[in-house]
């Protein structure tokens, strides 16, 4: 490792004569070195620390290391459009960061979240000078990857960093009150307006903020396909390194960037997932601890890609297999040459009409028991009725805070719940991939929502959720059956615990409370929000479950 020199603060100018400012971070060595780029709008001291090495980390391993404060954020200039100037800035900054002092001229970029996406708008617009990127935690498409989940606002998420964005705006124009007022509204997210998605405190302290545009563009338009990265993937030819979390809030997105390039035969993708949240990457993740294995590997898996493509390091990369995945319960690494696209394993739902009274009632029978004629109990629908002054409140996950798994019987012994539990497993259970749910329901409402989360029961009866999903069904829509996919996962299910389906109309404030009219998110009051009564039929509906042998670490 080498010793690095003291940050110094350099700018650049873009093509339209935009001033950008960075920190570069060198080693204390002669000699030419690569560049890591990071471009960011949080301040470039923070430099992503929240998940990763601090850049003197880095550059000790041999780069050249620059954090840039993006358009309109930090002390840089310009005015700061989401994602919106990425693309040319993005070329800009790497060519410019490839001519620094000392640079060999081969630039790799890494980051998460909002630095996970800079990296892939630099990508698209093809610097000759970028090697290889580390994208991880991002939006292939803004639309389904980020803002929405299978049509449903994700509220919480979105309103929080709507927020948080505002505040860094208003403390850069130096408005001293609304910074104050909107650092007060981010810890105790304000959900009671009379439009409950419009927040009055951005409207008033922050009408520009992308909050606003996002909510009102509630189908995916043109606005969407103009910024995802999805729309440009002819264009992404780079290796990558993709890297999310389990209960991440972008994993799905992670991972259908990861599927999109390699099935259109990108060379050198590979694929690596903790048990994460969103932050931070430890063993501890929601209420379980899952091991020292769990700590994040990310830091020296990317020196290890970067040396590979910007130093052309022999490092037997691609000796082995593409996928790396923590598996939770199993809690250490396993190695897989692809994603497991075969949901096999398959149950049936099954009650006498009392599933949401008695977490004994509501059962998950193997399709094969039910084919050899065994009685379902299917004649009687289960009934959830939704009361909106009381709704089902978001525990744990990948789209409420606090994420991660969290112990969530309390909230399985609710009345306007359905469980639907398999019983005790005579061996273990690996699962990796997406689970399947179809459920064949109708409503009393033109517009409903319904909330699915999988949970592993353990013989103690505590119950931690593993995967979840939601979707929000709008009027006219086909619900015989219901199908919707879940949250990626890789777990091992131990011999004598139990998998758990649960069923709500809810999953309060991760989304917002459906008012059963059918309006718009952006426009549907407080006022109007409505009980909503949905039928589930279990015979006619299903789960399934995406079933692994486990591999060799």
């Amino acid at each position: 490792m080498f010793k690095v020199l003291p940050k110094e603060t350099v700018s650049m100018w873009t093509r339209d004569r935009v001033r950008l400012d960075a920190d570069v971070y060198r080693p204390d060595e002669k000699g030419k070195f690569p560049v890591l780029l990071m471009r960011q709008p949080y301040g470039r001291e923070i430099a992503s620390t929240v998940v990763y090495a601090h850049p003197i980390w880095y550059a000790a391993q041999g780069y050249i290391v620059v954090i840039q404060d993006v358009r309109g954020r930090g002390t840089s200039e310009g005015e700061f459009k989401l994602f919106e100037p990425e693309i040319e800035d993005g070329y800009d900054a790497v060519e410019w960061a490839a001519q620094l002092l000392g640079s060999t001229g081969a630039v790799g970029m890494y980051g998460f979240s909002y630095q996970g996406m800079t990296q892939l708008y630099a990508a698209i617009a093809q610097p000759p000078a970028l090697k290889a990127i580390c994208p991880a935690m991002i939006g292939c498409d803004l639309y389904e990857d980020w803002a929405y989940e299978n049509g449903a606002f994700c509220l919480q998420a979105n309103l929080g960093w709507g927020i948080q964005i505002a505040a860094e705006t208003a403390r850069l124009q130096g408005d001293q009150e609304a910074h104050r007022m909107l650092a007060i509204a981010a810890k105790n997210l304000p959900l009671s307006d009379a439009v409950p998605t419009r927040s009055g405190i951005l409207k008033n302290l922050a009408p520009d903020c992308f909050y606003h545009t996002w909510l009102a563009h509630a189908e995916p338009d043109d606005y969407w396909h103009q910024l995802s990265p999805k729309t440009y993937l002819d264009k992404l030819h780079l290796p990558m390194l993709h890297m999310g979390g389990w209960f991440d809030t972008f994993m799905r997105g992670t991972l259908h960037l990861y599927q999109a390039m390699v099935s259109k035969g990108t060379p050198h993708q590979k694929l690596l997932v903790g048990p994460w949240a969103h932050i931070p990457w430890s063993r501890k993740v929601g209420a379980i601890d899952f091991g020292e294995q769990a700590n994040s590997p990310c830091d020296r898996a990317q020196i290890r890609w970067f040396d590979h493509f910007l130093k052309d390091k022999e490092s037997g990369l691609f000796e082995e297999p593409s996928l790396q995945l923590f598996m939770m319960g199993a809690n250490d690494w396993f190695s897989y040459p692809e994603w497991n696209d075969d949901p096999a394993i398959a149950f049936s739902l099954s009650s006498t009409g009392l599933a949401a009274m008695d977490d004994r009632d509501g059962k998950l029978i193997p399709v094969e028991t039910c084919r050899r004629n065994v009685s379902t109990d299917g004649g009687v629908p289960d009934v959830l009725v939704h009361d909106p002054w009381r709704p089902v409140p978001a525990l744990g996950g990948h789209a409420a805070y606090p994420t991660g798994p969290q112990e969530r019987s309390q909230v399985d012994g609710r009345s306007d719940v359905l469980t639907y539990t398999t019983a005790p497993l005579t061996e273990p259970l690996h699962l990796m991939g997406e689970i399947i749910i179809s459920i064949d329901c109708d409503c009393d409402r033109p517009s409903f929502d319904l909330s699915a989360v999988i949970s592993e029961v353990r013989p103690n009866g505590s119950v931690y959720n593993f995967s979840q999903s939601y979707i929000h069904v709008k009027p006219g829509q086909q619900t015989h059956p219901l199908t919707f996919k879940l949250q990626p996962t890789c777990i091992r299910v131990a011999t004598g615990h139990a998998i758990r389906l649960s069923l709500s109309a809810a999953c309060f404030p991760a989304y917002p409370v459906n008012p059963g009219t059918g309006q718009p998110v952006s426009e549907a009051t407080l006022f109007d929000q409505q009980i909503i009564t949905i039928r589930i039929n279990p015979a006619t509906s299903q789960i399934r479950l995406p079933g692994i042998v486990p591999q060799p670490g």
